[in-house]
């Protein structure tokens, strides 16, 4: 079912499905383009749109250059910079998968929204722990502007400009139940609850925050090994 609306908040459709579908093609061609084909790509989504966003350019590249291109998934919850102001933080971890080494890859991270460029900032220091890749390229659905680190996208769906009190949602059939980009306004003057910045991208929202578990509590991954000793794939890494 689609997602409920936001309370506060007034929704405005600014991409269809078909939209998201055009700009995903056109990211595509631009990656073979600018690659010259699709030989030794890793295709890197960050958790959570950011992974089913890169196994549609990965289905896409395969369509249009005959080749297979390896799509892993990265959780960066725990790189993310604003832990330690967090009297309790809450995360909810994904698992990180690396399908192939990143050694000598030319690595393209996925991601569906780009804003202040600190959850780009997390996912480069966890790949980090992985190994050291050719070059690192950046696809986005949607750039909203307000950047505060020095990153840009090398691949962008859409740059929408907004204010810092609106947000944008990105949905996604295979998290969301349709596709579609909205930017939401709040209804009165005050501005939303919370940082826009984790309520913007998926990976750095904070609505399905739950306590870290311990490997040693009931509940928790006795078996989440380090990047360095576990090999390519690692649990929330």
């Amino acid at each position: 079912m689609p997602p409920e609306g936001v309370p506060g908040m007034a929704e405005r459709e600014i991409m269809s499905g078909e939209g998201i579908s055009r700009s995903l093609s056109r990211i595509a061609h631009e990656i073979l383009e600018r690659n010259r084909g699709a030989g030794g790509l890793l295709l890197v989504g960050i958790h959570r749109r950011g992974v089913s966003l890169a196994h549609r350019l990965a289905g896409l590249l395969a369509e249009f250059e005959g080749a297979a291109v390896p799509v892993g998934s990265l959780d960066i919850n725990l790189y993310r910079d604003d832990l330690r102001e967090r009297k309790r933080p809450k995360v909810r971890l994904h698992r990180t998968h690396l399908p192939v080494s990143i050694q000598e890859r030319r690595l393209v991270l996925v991601d569906d929204v780009l804003y202040t460029g600190r959850t780009v900032r997390a996912a480069l220091d966890a790949l980090n722990d992985f190994g050291r890749p050719t070059q690192v390229q950046l696809a986005v659905m949607i750039d909203r502007g307000h950047r505060e680190l020095p990153i840009r996208a090398d691949y962008v769906g859409r740059n929408i400009p907004t204010a810092r009190a609106e947000i944008i949602a990105v949905r996604l059939t295979e998290n969301d139940g349709l596709d579609q980009v909205a930017l939401l306004r709040p209804t009165s003057h005050a501005e939303p609850e919370g940082d826009p910045a984790l309520i913007t991208s998926s990976a750095e929202s904070d609505s399905d925050h739950t306590p870290i578990p311990s490997p040693a509590e009931p509940g928790g991954d006795s078996a989440i090994p380090s990047p360095l000793e576990g090999g390519i794939t690692g649990g929330a890494t």
